[in-house]
């Protein structure tokens, strides 16, 4: 899964890092589109804990024809909740994106982007629930197969449908939500085809299976997904901060924030391959194994973090260099990767330990770790930063703003710890 994530958040990372190479305005409108994709992506991984959460228990508890039951019930659901979500903000973005601080131009280059985007977070839902049956069901290396297949095919793609070739000028910004769709189209057909060849779907018994399950399944999925809004609601707020610092600042915050999730990679992979597992230990009741893996996980995330921190900041200026041409840019770039990168150690942390939450039937615990997080951590140290120090002062707030994250979820765990006995 760690490979898989790695090549899934690279392709971004260099989506982005080609967008930079059309100018600032280009990699600025992208980056006013993140916070709506990450609202899209916030609710599909919810219902993607709920997915892996509630099949590995009923898994655990040895019903597989109730799990085959479950497991089409839940695709088809969610797979409309993203159609019906992505058909609204494309409806509403002339109001939406203004008030994330967009001016005239960035909304001009936004129209042409959004749609195609929207088209690919959801064929990428698709793919990504599909991953989430084959982790329940245990099998992680097809999913991370996968990933790198899709990030290859994304890789190749890019460049052409971006800058062009032969005589052909390309399609700039849209050009890379193509491609996006295009790689995301073959990983589901790849993935329809291997789901074909495996006995875990079953189109018999939905209507009892829906009132047997919604209630359960919503009340792990409801928590989630409100803690994996939560993230995208801060993005908004803290674009909005960030967009009060100029156009420069907001180019170098969206890089940030795909080197974000590229450099958390181990942390994203033990959220989704960890949760099934704990998830198997519950329902069998086996609370020495989930402590043992809990400590395990904190262990190997704060330890790897902080290397690979440490070693990107040292290397800020060439890894700033790498992702923009604009010397203003990569000047704000290479700060917020000094004071945030080895922050993620926390970060990690905190995100591991909600992941768990919800795997371990505490939905609303782990929804109270990412409010905490978000809304009495990170927000207010990152607006507090900004009016003190301006963007040097911003990124010290964020990274503040994370350790105090990772130390409180940590905390909140210990106390629960006890019902695991």
């Amino acid at each position: 899964m760690a490979i898989g994530v790695m090549a899934l958040l690279g392709f971004q990372l260099v989506d982005s890092a080609f967008i930079a190479r059309l100018g600032t305005a280009p990699l600025a409108a992208q980056s006013f589109t993140f916070p709506l994709s990450f609202l899209i992506i916030g609710v599909q991984v919810g219902l993607g804990i709920a997915i892996a959460a509630q099949l590995s228990r009923v898994l655990g508890a040895g019903e597989q024809q109730r799990a085959r039951r479950l497991g089409s019930l839940v695709l088809v659901v969610a797979g409309c909740v993203i159609a019906l979500l992505a058909l609204l903000l494309w409806a509403l973005q002339d109001q939406l994106f203004p008030l994330l601080g967009a001016e005239a131009d960035s909304l001009s280059l936004i129209r042409s982007y959004w749609g195609p985007q929207l088209l690919a977070a959801w064929l990428g839902a698709l793919v990504y629930f599909g991953y989430s049956l084959f982790r329940a069901h245990g099998d992680t290396r097809l999913p991370g197969k996968l990933m790198v297949v899709t990030s290859l095919i994304n890789l190749v793609l890019d460049p052409l449908l971006i800058f062009g070739v032969g005589g052909w000028d390309g399609l700039g910004l849209p050009g890379a939500a193509w491609a996006t769709v295009l790689a995301f189209g073959g990983g589901l057909l790849l993935l329809t085809r291997r789901l074909a060849c495996r006995d875990w779907l079953s189109w018999q018994g939905l209507f009892a299976e829906t009132r047997r399950s919604a209630p359960g399944f919503v009340g792990i999925a409801a928590p989630a997904m409100v803690s994996q809004l939560m993230p995208p609601l801060a993005a908004m707020l803290s674009t909005r901060i960030v967009a009060t610092l100029g156009e420069a600042s907001v180019a170098a915050w969206g890089l940030a924030s795909r080197l974000e999730t590229v450099s958390l990679m181990l942390v994203l992979a033990l959220t989704m391959s960890l949760p099934p597992w704990l998830g198997r230990c519950h329902g069998a009741g086996d609370g020495e194994t989930i402590r043992r893996l809990m400590r395990l996980a904190a262990r190997v995330i704060i330890g790897w973090q902080l290397v690979l921190g440490l070693l990107l900041a040292l290397a800020a200026p060439w890894v700033a260099l790498l992702l923009s041409g604009n010397p203003e840019v990569r000047d704000d770039l290479a700060m917020l990767i000094r004071f945030l990168l080895p922050s993620y150690a926390f970060l990690g942390l905190c995100m591991v330990v909600v992941s768990a939450g919800n795997a371990l039937g505490w939905p609303l615990g782990a929804m109270l770790m990412s409010g905490i997080r978000l809304f009495v951590c990170y927000l207010p140290c990152l607006w507090l930063g900004s009016q003190l120090g301006g963007m040097v002062g911003l990124a010290v707030g964020a990274a503040m703003g994370n350790v105090l994250a990772g130390m409180l979820a940590w905390w909140l765990y210990r106390q629960r710890r006890p019902s695991l006995a």
